[in-house]
C-alpha cells in the first residue's frame, strides 16, 4: 500500500475590477430656500459646515411685571392655568379674610391699642417689675395723659408712665410661668409632655375668670371707659409675677414656712397692686367724672375693689398648685 502525497493548490483570490470611468450625478436645480440636495452624502467638510451654520439666540427670560416668583407648578402635575388659577384664588380668600377681620374685630381690640400696650422699655420692664413686688413704696398712682395732634387726649404708652398697664411682662411671667411649672415636675420625677398644655389651661382660664368678673363688676356699677378690655387683661396678668416667685421658693427646699411666708407676702403685694391700680378704672379722677358718682354707689365700687383684691389669693393658690 502506498502513500501519495500532494500539495494544495495555491490559493489565488479575486482580483476586483473597477470601471475605468464613473459617471458625474446629473445637478439639481437650487431650491428656494438656498439649500442644495445631493445624491450620495456630501464630503465631510461641507457636513461641518452645515452644522456650525445654525447659530441659536441665547436665552432671553419673559419679563415679569410684578418681580413675582412663580414656582414650578409643572413638578406636581399641575399646568400653568391651573397653578395661576389657584393663587388668584388664595390672593381672594386672604384678602376677604382680612376685610372681614377689620371689619367685625378692628372696634373690639385695634392694633393700635396692642402696639401701645407692647410699647415698652428695659428701664420700664425693671422700674415695673419692682413696683409689683414692692407696690407700698410706689406713690403716685395716677396715670398721666396727652393730647394728640387732632386735639384728643389718651394715655400714655407704658414707655413713658410707669403706672400705664403693659401686656409685656404680664405675656412673658406666663411663659416663665409654664415653663417652671414643668421643671418643678421633672425634678419630682413626675414630668409629662401634658404637663405643659395642662399649666397653660389652668393660667389662661384664672385670667379669664379674673377678667369676666372685674367686667362683669363694671357693668353691674355702670363704670364707662375707653381700652378697659386690654387695661384689665393686663392688670390680672402681673399676678404671675408673685407666682413666680412662690415657685422659686418650692424649687430651693427652703422649707414649708419660707415657701407659705412668700406666698402670703406675694398676695398681699399683689392685692395691693390690684387695688391701687384698679382704682382708676373704677373709680376715674379726671374732671368729667368728677361729681358724676354718688356716695352710695361710691362705697359699692370700693368693696368691689376690696373684693377683688381678696379673691388675688383664690387665684394664686389655684397656679401654685402644679
Amino acid at each position: 500500500m502506498s502513500y501519495y502525497s500532494r500539495s494544495p493548490p495555491p490559493l489565488q483570490h479575486p482580483v476586483p475590477t473597477h470601471p475605468a470611468f464613473i459617471p458625474e450625478p446629473p445637478s439639481t436645480p437650487a431650491s428656494p430656500q438656498g439649500y442644495q440636495r445631493f445624491v450620495s452624502s456630501p464630503p465631510p467638510t461641507q457636513q461641518y459646515a452645515a452644522r456650525t451654520q445654525y447659530n441659536p439666540p441665547p436665552f432671553q427670560p419673559i419679563p415679569n411685571p410684578q418681580h413675582q416668583h412663580i414656582p414650578d407648578f409643572a413638578a406636581w402635575g399641575m399646568n400653568d392655568s391651573t397653578a395661576q388659577f389657584g393663587m388668584h384664588l388664595g390672593q381672594t380668600a386672604v384678602a376677604a379674610g382680612q376685610d372681614y377681620v377689620q371689619k367685625n374685630f378692628a372696634g373690639m381690640i385695634p392694633v393700635t391699642m396692642l402696639k401701645h400696650h407692647f410699647n415698652v422699655s428695659n428701664s420700664y420692664v425693671m422700674h415695673k417689675l419692682q413696683l409689683v413686688v414692692f407696690p407700698w413704696r410706689h406713690k403716685p398712682w395716677t396715670r398721666k395723659v396727652r393730647r394728640t395732634e387732632a386735639g384728643h387726649t389718651e394715655w400714655q404708652p407704658p414707655r413713658d408712665d410707669i403706672n400705664s398697664p403693659d401686656l409685656y411682662i404680664p405675656l412673658m411671667a406666663l411663659v416663665t410661668y409654664i415653663l417652671i411649672a414643668a421643671l418643678q415636675t421633672g425634678l419630682q420625677e413626675r414630668f409629662h409632655p401634658q404637663i405643659l398644655g395642662t399649666s397653660a389651661t389652668r393660667a389662661l382660664l384664672v385670667v379669664l375668670l379674673d377678667f369676666l368678673f372685674v367686667q362683669c363688676g363694671c357693668y353691674l356699677l355702670n363704670v364707662q371707659g375707653t381700652g378697659q378690655v386690654v387695661d384689665l387683661i393686663a392688670y390680672g396678668g402681673y399676678k404671675f409675677v408673685g407666682v413666680i416667685l412662690t415657685l422659686f421658693a418650692g424649687l430651693l427646699n427652703l422649707g414649708t414656712t419660707i415657701y407659705t411666708l412668700v406666698f402670703l407676702y406675694a398676695f398681699a403685694a399683689n392685692a395691693l397692686f390690684v387695688l391701687r391700680s384698679l382704682r382708676s378704672v373704677v373709680l376715674p379722677d379726671s374732671p368729667a367724672n368728677v361729681g358724676t358718682v354718688n356716695p352710695a354707689s361710691r362705697k359699692r365700687r370700693i368693696t368691689f375693689l376690696f373684693l377683688e383684691a381678696v379673691l388675688q389669693v383664690v387665684y394664686m393658690g389655684i397656679l401654685v398648685r402644679v
